[in-house]
């Protein structure tokens, strides 16, 4: 595929600018042209700011030609996903509505980038409540691979993973609280970084909700947490920024120095535990992937399942209960528009008992004592992000048996109830060309060495990232 500056990345783009090689605006034009080319086949932008993202070009480019940028960010394309608020922007959340809603506030994430000078493109899209891992909503229909359009982006980050697997531009902000940024990052052969819990503020904080950015490659990825991972004060579980506690004084742990694997100690897990088995191809993959660490001078150790299928199940009732009250809380006219998948997924939820519930969020604790427990020993925790590669679009999750827990989290989930950051990149190819992602954990506040870590593995391992098919 033909490249343009819609395929640069973050550090290109500013030395670009400040070199006077082009500005800001150049790339504006860049990138709307590869929206308008690929928009109409993977459908990642619910809603679009051409002309006020213009503008914030234009205003980029002044500061640039008058030395005076912002930030590193300042004129570089970004979009959203559409449940972060951006003031005067519908806030739909994936699901079809009788009146939408409309964001009275920018988010936290939406000040911190506009202070840096970023040029918001605009919003992508979700599947309804971000609870499925695909591209699948009641209002916006399908959105699909840039790779192959007839495969999903994976969610429920969907448009933020089309939009970044397409180049409109290098930094795609999404939300996780199961997968939902890891998840089309190995569907899309992306990187990106599901953060600890509090770092980057959030303006609706929930139990194992995060955000963070999904990107080309890690330095991206890096790029935008710079920016961020700024305190604000509305939420009220947030970090000190890259806030680290007594016992992160790891081997290579200095973000300012090249990451060095020798004397770090790796746990590689391919046993999730629960939900579906790895498919052998990427259990083959992320064992070559921890090997690359080891022959670095790591030492690697498997990693024992610690988490259950009872577990699991809990989880998924969990959400589900939320999902049922989500629901009923809707005009009936307006329940039957949430998408049929979903329908029935939460009604599971409608019986359960305040005693049952309450069992359930004992759960969610035991997931995180026993995530945090087993992976204390580890500097670092290498496995499959899904068990399987990229499914056909228009399905729903990857194993759409509506009544049974979700069986593709296991490596994921886990990390989001113990609040320790996990990142994804790309590790290889299955036979048929679909790519496969390796998650890399670390201990909580840990996430510049996650980051440093999946940046290191992407030098490393060296491999071509995968083109685009459409536009």
């Amino acid at each position: 595929m033909t490249t343009s500056l819609a395929d640069r990345s973050a550090a290109e783009l500013a030395a670009g600018f400040a070199g006077g090689d082009f500005d800001p605006i150049d790339v504006h034009s860049a990138v709307v042209d590869r929206m308008d080319e690929c928009e109409p086949t993977i459908n990642a932008l619910f809603h679009r700011d051409d002309q006020r993202s213009r503008d914030a070009a234009a205003a980029s480019a002044a500061r640039w030609r008058e030395g005076r940028p912002l930030s590193d960010l300042d004129g570089v394309p970004v979009t959203i996903k559409e449940n972060i608020a951006r003031r005067g922007v519908p806030l739909p959340s994936g699901h079809a509505w009788v009146e939408m809603p409309v964001a009275d506030h920018d988010a936290p994430i939406t000040e911190r980038l506009e202070e840096a000078g970023a040029v918001i493109l605009g919003s992508t899209t979700m599947p309804d409540w971000g609870m499925l891992s695909s591209g699948v909503s009641s209002l916006h229909g399908v959105s699909r691979s840039p790779l192959d359009p007839s495969l999903t982006t994976g969610g429920s980050s969907a448009g933020a993973g089309a939009a970044a697997a397409a180049g409109y531009g290098p930094i795609h902000i999404g939300s996780d609280i199961g997968g939902s940024i890891r998840l089309p990052c190995t569907w899309l052969g992306l990187a990106g970084l599901k953060p600890s819990f509090g770092r980057v503020p959030l303006d609706a904080p929930y139990l194992g909700r995060c955000a963070g950015p999904l990107a080309r490659t890690m330095p991206d990825v890096k790029a935008a947490m710079d920016i961020i991972s700024a305190p604000d004060d509305r939420d009220y579980s947030r970090l000190p920024r890259f806030a680290a506690d007594d016992a992160q004084a790891l081997p290579g742990s200095d973000t300012t120095a090249t990451f060095d694997p020798r004397r770090l100690r790796i746990g590689v897990q391919l046993d999730a535990g629960c939900g579906v088995a790895a498919d052998a191809q990427v259990r083959s993959t992320v064992t070559e992937a921890a090997d690359r660490f080891s022959a670095a001078g790591a030492e690697v150790m498997t990693l024992d399942p610690f988490i259950d299928d009872d577990l699991l199940h809990d989880m998924d009732l969990f959400w589900r209960v939320r999902s049922w009250a989500d629901l009923k809380a809707l005009p009936v006219d307006e329940q039957a528009l949430i998408l049929p998948y979903i329908q029935q997924w939460a009604q599971d939820g409608a019986d359960t008992s305040g005693v049952d519930l309450i069992g359930c969020y004992h759960s969610v604790q035991e997931i995180r004592r026993r995530t945090i427990n087993a992976t204390s020993e580890f500097d670092l925790v290498i496995s499959p992000t899904a068990p399987d590669a990229a499914f056909p679009a228009e399905q729903p999750m990857p194993y759409p048996l509506v009544h049974e827990p979700m069986g593709h989290i296991g490596f994921t989930m886990p990390f989001n109830m113990s609040e320790q950051p996990a990142a994804t990149v790309l590790a290889g190819f299955m036979d048929d060309g679909r790519t496969i992602g390796v998650q890399i954990a670390g201990r909580r506040f840990a996430d510049e060495f996650v980051m440093a870590a999946g940046a290191w593995f992407e030098a490393a391992a060296g491999l071509e990232l995968p083109t685009r098919s459409v536009g």
